[in-house]
């Protein structure tokens, strides 16, 4: 029997998109097929990429197209596609242009890809994770949305930053929605074992959590006319790793609630959970205390707010 490598599908060939396929073909954790409207994008960055391997010495391989039938039989599929939002737009239009982008993705994965585990990544994340569960129809487990990953490793970057240590010893999750109202769980970020609370005065520690909610937004202003996508990309691949090498890693992701913290309308919001070769395997049931829980019920409040526009969506 021939062995069948894994197979990762990326959909959208812009900066993120790119990147997700340079982060999978790098750390081989399968082929990786970059799929775009823009054909000439993703065949060129495809081959661009390819052409890296020799120098960083790995064996994905890696092709553009614009046909889904290309993504069949993928394993991860991870959503890139969708337009950023610009200078003067609401969120609910950017809901709106993204969700037709997101509808058409989907019906290309149920059809060439019904088995995969899709991790959504693109903007507004939480509502388009909602709207990409909807559409596709599978399990809670197959799923998930990136923004955890991206916004706890942001978290433990600026703490690092602020105390002159190496990321490699930083502990740190964010929960919640990925946004304004996202949730850095303070008491539980450590530096080696050592809390967070013992290291830095709490004046330090609320300007951490406060660049946190803003790391998106500090970016955006620092290039004008684009956003965030190394640290995105990589966020997405961490996931999809811990799927394809049934790593049981234990992930701040977005995953669709049934009860757990009292959240029962089908939100996908943030929170801890084991990833892995069946994707989403358990939530972890966080001791929250009572101001935690009380912040985390607003962070709740947020992601069901924007899910109230694809009511507007035709």
């Amino acid at each position: 029997m021939a062995y069948k490598r894994n197979k990762i599908a990326v959909i959208g060939a812009g900066f993120v998109g790119s990147t997700t396929a340079h982060w999978a073909a790098q750390k081989e954790i399968g082929d990786v097929v970059i799929l775009d409207i823009n054909e000439g994008a993703a065949i060129g960055k495809s081959l661009d990429l390819f052409q890296s391997a020799p120098i960083e010495l790995f064996d994905s391989k890696v092709k553009g197209t614009n046909k889904y039938e290309d993504i069949a039989d993928s394993d991860v599929v991870i959503i890139t596609a969708g337009m950023p939002r610009k200078p003067g737009m609401s969120r609910d239009e950017l809901v709106g242009v993204n969700a037709k982008i997101v509808k058409d993705v989907c019906d290309g994965i149920k059809k060439y890809a019904p088995n995969s585990f899709v991790i959504v990544v693109c903007n507004p994340m939480d509502v388009m994770a909602v709207y990409a569960k909807q559409l596709l129809g599978f399990p809670r487990e197959r799923v998930l949305g990136m923004g955890g990953c991206l916004d706890s490793a942001r978290f433990r970057a600026f703490i690092a930053e602020e105390l002159n240590v190496s990321v490699k010893d930083v502990t740190g999750i964010v929960i919640g929605n990925h946004g304004d109202a996202m949730m850095p769980l303070v008491r539980m970020a450590s530096v080696s074992g050592v809390p967070l609370t013992d290291l830095l005065p709490a004046e330090k520690i609320a300007a951490i959590v406060q660049r946190t909610k803003t790391a998106g937004a500090e970016i955006g202003g620092h290039l004008k006319t684009g956003s965030a996508y190394y640290a995105p990309s990589r966020g997405a691949v961490e996931m999809a790793e811990a799927i394809l090498k049934d790593q049981k890693r234990v992930l701040p992701v977005a995953v669709e609630l049934h009860g757990e913290f009292g959240v029962n309308d089908k939100l996908m919001v943030g929170v801890l959970a084991k990833i892995g070769g069946k994707g989403m395997e358990g939530i972890i049931d966080l001791k929250m205390n009572a101001d935690e829980k009380a912040e985390f019920d607003k962070s709740v409040e947020a992601v069901r707010t924007l899910v109230s526009a694809l009511k507007n969506v035709q």
